[in-house]
């Protein structure tokens, strides 16, 4: 089994807008570009603000004991639903928890953690 990681990284806005439109001319010549599980942040400030200690804990929590619903995993953090809620939403649209709906009897919403690491990447 391949081990999928998840990559931070703090880069300037216009190194990032290079990157984009480098990306952008090889897809208009039809050549393949690498697809990367990255997120890029312009600062350490910035990063720290997505990723705070409490959705770390929210996101090993998920990969160890794979709840069945944002309730259970609420009741694992000993945190308010709703709290939990949120930050599963945003992490989901940051592309950090994959969401799956089911509705055996209630609809519930099933966090899912599928990678094993987040690598984070400092330029100096």
């Amino acid at each position: 089994m391949k081990v999928k990681n998840v990559r931070l990284e703090i880069q300037a806005e216009d190194e990032f807008i290079s990157e984009i439109k480098r990306d952008l001319k090889r897809i208009s010549k039809g050549e393949e570009v690498e697809n990367r599980s990255t997120l890029s942040f312009e600062s350490m400030k910035a990063l720290r603000s997505f990723i705070t200690d409490e959705r770390l804990r929210l996101l090993r929590t998920i990969k160890k004991f794979s709840p069945e619903s944002i309730y259970e995993l609420a009741k694992l953090l000993k945190r308010d639903t709703k709290n939990v809620s949120d930050d599963v939403h945003f992490l989901s649209e940051l592309g950090l928890i994959d969401i799956k709906e089911s509705k055996n009897g209630r609809r519930r919403t099933i966090p899912k953690v599928n990678y094993q690491k987040i690598l984070l990447e400092i330029p100096v």
